[in-house]
């Protein structure tokens, strides 16, 4: 399956052709598949890597003004590890000599202050996540990405609509490939080489040793911490809070380290992709909400490798980061116009996930059974009265079987593998 993935990027039609005139930046964490995506997709183009400290030498004797006649249309793998050359791609682009460029990197390279002045305002962003719920399966066996349910809703205005129109259930075939999916990433993320993997032993020792190249190269990237104890301890602690609403203080005591530190750290956990802060909606719906946000990792797999959750259980906090996750990466991937929060108030009422798309807002509840109750729609339910003509629709995103509608306003259960 794995040989086959590099033809199942769903950002792989997004990317522009190297017909246009443009500098494309794709970046990512590490392993996520960027240099096979690339060389995938551009696969004319010549392909150089700066890995090399013979290729970087090479590199930095190649003046701006030849650099359209030595270089040219290429891909440049690792390009934070050559910062000069970005002032003369900047040459060769502004002068006409040159009309398409390939930059690769990581995280670093979107903080390198020669980039931020030598290419603002030319390069094209796209990010790369690890693999996605429709990436794997499409990876099983289907010919062709189909754009996931979350896009569809994410699109379409009339909620009740497009939820009239899909099949209550899936028979067959094509939901034991979305359980098979699910249950890969439920189990261990979606690093593209573990798909290559069929022994969970070597499977936990991948994951185990990506953490150490974590530490030794992305932080070698970012930072300078000479002590790297108290990172790899705030690394764990940070992810035994997944799910939780984001505390510096208690991070940085249990750790050990300042406040100061413990911002620093979650800080390089961000940058490097590994996590994200979910935002609360700061308008008061129903009563005073909290202004704190949420702490994610964002692949499940190295969220179990840093806490030795290898259970076969899947706990709620899991199942919510699967929901939470795949609805991040895909806005992130295809560069959706969605802003994505949680609601909480004081008194202790809390939704989710809203997305504001535009004027509108789509509520998510999540839960991890295969049975919906009553008591599941009480916070769905003040929220959807609170926003008024705000409110869309609402999902109960389930681990059962059929999609209907459950409640008004206009609230339905999902379940997860349908969605994504």
């Amino acid at each position: 399956m794995s040989e086959n993935l590099q033809y199942f990027r769903a950002i792989y039609n997004f990317l522009p052709s190297e017909k246009e005139r443009k500098i494309v930046l794709i970046t990512g964490a590490r392993q996520t598949g960027k240099t096979t995506l690339a060389k995938n997709k551009y696969n004319t183009l010549r392909y150089i890597n700066l890995d090399s400290p013979e290729i970087r030498d090479g590199i930095s004797q190649i003046t701006a003004s030849n650099w359209h006649k030595d270089i040219g249309k290429a891909i440049l793998d690792e390009a934070q590890k050559e910062p000069s050359l970005f002032e003369k791609v900047k040459y060769a682009y502004d002068g006409g000599n040159l009309d398409f460029q390939v930059i690769l990197g990581s995280s670093q390279i979107l903080l390198l202050k020669k980039i931020r002045e030598s290419l603002a305002g030319r390069i094209s962003l796209y990010e790369l996540w690890p693999l996605m719920m429709s990436e794997i399966y499409a990876g099983l066996g289907a010919k062709i990405i189909k754009p996931p349910l979350i896009d569809r809703i994410l699109e379409e205005e009339d909620f009740h609509k497009l939820m009239e129109s899909l099949p209550s259930v899936l028979i067959g075939e094509e939901d034991i490939k979305l359980k098979e999916a699910q249950e890969h990433l439920l189990r261990w993320g979606g690093m593209p080489f573990l798909l290559s993997i069929n022994n969970a032993y070597e499977r936990q020792k991948w994951l185990r040793d990506y953490t150490y190249t974590y530490l030794e190269r992305d932080l070698a990237d970012l930072s300078r911490i000479e002590d790297l104890e108290p990172f790899k301890k705030f690394q764990t602690i940070s992810a035994l809070r997944n799910a939780k609403l984001l505390n510096y203080s208690e991070l940085a005591r249990d750790v050990g380290i300042s406040v100061d530190t413990s911002k620093r750290y979650l800080e390089y956990l961000k940058i490097s992709y590994q996590t994200i802060l979910l935002q609360p909606y700061g308008t008061n719906i129903t009563s005073s909400a909290v202004k704190t946000p949420k702490i994610y990792w964002l692949d499940i797999g190295l969220l179990r490798q840093m806490t030795g959750f290898w259970g076969d259980v899947i706990s709620g906090d899991i199942f919510e980061t699967l929901v939470i996750s795949e609805i991040y990466k895909w806005i992130k991937t295809m560069q959706k116009p969605v802003s994505m929060y949680f609601y909480r108030t004081r008194s202790g009422l809390e939704l989710d996930i809203l997305l504001k798309i535009n004027e509108r807002i789509i509520g998510i509840e999540i839960k991890n059974r295969s049975i919906v109750t009553p008591s599941d729609l009480r916070p769905m339910k003040a929220v959807a009265d609170g926003l008024g003509k705000l409110w869309s629709g609402g999902i109960l995103v389930y681990n059962g079987d059929k999609i209907d509608k459950i409640a008004e306003p206009n609230i339905w259960m999902i379940p997860s593998r349908r969605l994504f």
